[in-house]
């Protein structure tokens, strides 16, 4: 049995996957909703939903860094990674340990893509489709409502020491221009490091600090206000922003209130 990941790897299976270990949080969170708890026997330290699985499932490491040993005893049938949340050098370790399925999420579209491979493989492709049609639905509703107002300008901000923020060819970005504001960076490649005497910080009609991977607080909104005294500075939950799969099905109804805050 083959099937082909979203890095156009040949993925060759002996059946269906019944031992899985997962290496991104937000790949843990959908295989849950897709009803396969029960397969799932490795985890991220970072897998933090549902927030019981770290306790009943086996914590392998990180996302840059894993327990290669802990992962060969547990035997499993496939491994799930993400390009850009694994390092190159945790495919290699695993390279011949089972079949690795990589993912790389830049839109909607792949995230939809990567919902169906889940859907094949394990043979859920009814709850696939549920999962697709539902984030679908709260898409459709957003934008409905939204769709004739003004886009206010943003700086989106994942990082402090150095001050990092988002930049363009990442899904952060795409989520950003979806919640319906115009990023300020999205000139730049990724995730630029800036001062905050940037220039483009200027344009910028509201400052967004990302509750992760940095967490950023209340006393860091207080200090930047000091700095930029007329502009919005919100902290925003990081996981409805760039975590895909099931994830997006919380995200739109955050943006309504976001946006609805903002322009009150």
């Amino acid at each position: 049995m083959t099937h082909i990941d979203q890095l156009n790897r040949t993925i060759k299976l002996k059946g269906t996957p019944k031992r899985i270990i997962s290496l991104v949080p937000s790949q843990t969170e959908l295989l849950v909703d897709l009803g396969l708890e029960n397969s799932i026997v490795g985890v991220t330290k970072f897998c933090i939903h549902p927030e019981n699985l770290r306790k009943e499932k086996t914590v392998v490491g990180g996302t840059k860094q894993i327990k290669i040993e802990r992962i060969k005893n547990l035997q499993p049938d496939i491994i799930l990674c993400n390009k850009e949340e694994n390092t190159k050098e945790i495919i290699e370790q695993l390279s011949g340990v089972a079949p690795i399925h990589i993912s790389d999420i830049y839109n909607l579209d792949d995230c939809f893509e990567l919902i169906n491979m889940y859907g094949g493989i394990f043979q859920v492709q009814e709850k696939a489709l549920k999962v697709i049609n539902s984030i679908k639905n709260e898409i459709q509703k957003f934008r409905a409502h939204f769709q004739d107002r003004i886009k206010q300008k943003v700086a989106y901000f994942i990082w402090k020491n150095p001050w990092m923020v988002v930049g363009s060819d990442t899904f952060i970005d795409f989520m950003v221009t979806e919640a319906g504001f115009e990023n300020v960076f999205k000139n730049k490649a990724r995730y630029p490091e800036i001062t905050l005497d940037d220039t483009m910080l200027k344009e910028a009609d509201v400052i967004f600090l990302s509750s992760e991977p940095f967490p950023f607080n209340e006393n860091h909104v207080a200090g930047l206000l000091e700095k930029f005294p007329n502009k919005h500075i919100v902290i925003v939950d990081g996981e409805l922003f760039s975590w895909y799969g099931s994830r997006l099905l919380k995200s739109y109804e955050f943006f309504r209130v976001l946006r609805n805050k903002l322009s009150s």
